[in-house]
Parts: C-alpha cells; structure tokens; sequence
C-alpha cells in the first residue's frame, strides 16, 4: 500500500462528495422553502460514511441554520 496515493485518493473522494452534497443539500432546501415545508429555523442532517472491505461505519450529525 502506498500512502501517498491513499492519502491523494481518499482526499479526492472527500472533495467530490463534499462538493455534491453541498449541490443536492442546497436545491432540496431550495425546493423545500418554495413549497412552504420549512417551519423551523434549523435542520438536523446526519451524514453516513460506509466503505465495502473495511470496517467502516462513521455518522456525524449537526445541524444546519437556515436564517
């Protein structure tokens, strides 16, 4: 295993789900707002991280203001 192409690998993997999440958060939360579904200041997203061939299962949860 060489660590520098884990670590290149692993790195560009975070940025393109990063990057995606953003997108598809921001236009549900878009869509949500024009049809009148946000009644509260603030959401609870929970985010899943699962790799196949290792024993990975890491959640964070946080909450996102919306004003």
């Amino acid at each position: 295993m060489n660590e520098d192409t884990l670590n290149a690998s692993i790195r560009q993997f975070l940025k393109t789900f990063g990057v995606s999440a953003q997108r598809e958060l921001e236009k549900a939360v878009r869509d949500a707002a024009a049809e009148g579904k946000l009644t509260n200041p603030t959401l609870r997203a929970k985010a899943v991280l699962t790799v196949n061939g290792v024993a990975l299962n890491h959640e964070i949860e946080r909450d996102i203001q919306l004003v």
